[in-house]
């Protein structure tokens, strides 16, 4: 049995009867293209686990539950192959999710989170339904941030067995391991713990119907994170960082993960990315131009700056996050501008 990466290794390939075979399978693949995103379901990281043993092809196909029509579109592709006798297609989807983005950032303490809340809110606000997972294992602070504090989490029974029940904040429907863990307590998991908590949660949700789920992942890139994008049906991801060089060079590192594994990079958002004084100027506190720089070298475009605005942080603490207390500021106005270039970028709104 031999089975293909898909990453984009510029090595060439050895041109052995596998290797042939792989690259017409790829070439076929890439014939199926996504209409809305316009790229086909290889550049899109829709295909992964792609296998092929002796005249068989395998493969998962990550999608969104209006996208499942690809499978059938890539079983007619590859039945062009005359040495194939057998297709196996997995399709693999969160019911209900049309669009899974993941909220990434190289490093922690850059303001992941409120990104990540922020931006759903300024989705939901223009007029897309939207779901935020708290994937974030070792920090989940979603919660607090959108008012739940500690709430009890309810499972119904569902066709499919069993399902947590999200809870909803600000119109958001919000799922975080902060809400099912003991107030304070350190969330000490390791390996099969870890890995079955995180698939439970991508699995195991009743979301019903949404435009977008976002999914706060954990800083770095660990065992959580791979976990998360292999499970999950994630279509892209935007990185957060803040302007300085440390933790530009730990972004740069996710970028190189995220490609790897084949999930494309969406673009950055630079947080905390100036301080505005009392006449308007802006006050460069943690540098200036990391984050051009960084999509410049990587060729991802800089989304959004977003400044350093004490309103952000005291709208984290007591739940009430800016994009709705202070709808005039810098802040709020920017995080619907990344609102609306997500929206545009997936034809949503």
């Amino acid at each position: 049995m031999t089975q293909f990466s898909l990453d984009h290794s510029t090595e060439p390939l050895a041109q052995s009867p596998d290797s042939l075979r792989q690259q017409a399978v790829i070439h076929l693949l890439k014939q199926v293209i996504e209409p809305t995103l316009g790229n086909n379901v290889v550049s899109l990281g829709m295909v992964r686990n792609l296998r092929i043993v002796d005249d068989y092809v395998s493969l998962r196909l990550y999608v969104g539950s209006h996208q499942q029509a690809l499978q059938s579109e890539i079983r007619a592709q590859l039945a062009k192959l005359d040495w194939c006798k057998k297709i196996y297609v997995q399709c693999c989807t969160i019911p209900g999710v049309k669009y899974t983005i993941a909220v990434s950032s190289g490093k922690g303490g850059v303001g992941k989170s409120t990104v990540a809340v922020n931006l759903a809110i300024a989705l939901q606000q223009l007029g897309a339904k939207v779901g935020l997972l708290d994937a974030d294992i070792y920090g989940p602070n979603v919660p607090r941030m959108l008012g739940l504090g500690q709430s009890d989490v309810q499972t119904i029974e569902t066709s499919l067995g069993q399902r947590f029940l999200p809870l909803e904040a600000h119109g958001i429907r919000v799922m975080s391991v902060g809400l099912l863990a003991e107030p304070d307590h350190p969330l000490a998991w390791r390996g099969p713990v870890l890995h079955k908590i995180i698939t439970q949660f991508i699995q195991e949700v009743q979301w019903g119907e949404l435009d977008f789920l976002l999914i706060d992942l954990p800083p770095g890139t660990g065992d959580a994170q791979i976990t998360i994008v292999q499970e999950s049906p994630i279509c892209g991801v935007v990185l957060v960082t803040t302007p300085q060089q440390v933790a530009i060079s730990d972004v740069r590192r996710s970028i190189h993960m995220f490609r790897q594994v084949g999930v494309p990079v969406l673009g950055l958002v630079e947080n905390m990315s100036y301080l505005t004084d009392g006449q308007g100027q802006p006050m460069l506190i943690f540098g200036q131009g990391g984050g051009q720089q960084l999509a410049t070298e990587l060729q991802a475009p800089l989304l959004a700056q977003i400044p350093l605005d004490p309103q952000i942080c005291a709208g984290g603490d007591n739940g009430q996050p800016i994009t709705l207390t202070d709808v005039d500021s810098i802040a709020a106005q920017t995080f619907w501008q990344l609102a609306q270039a997500l929206s545009a970028t997936f034809s949503q709104i």
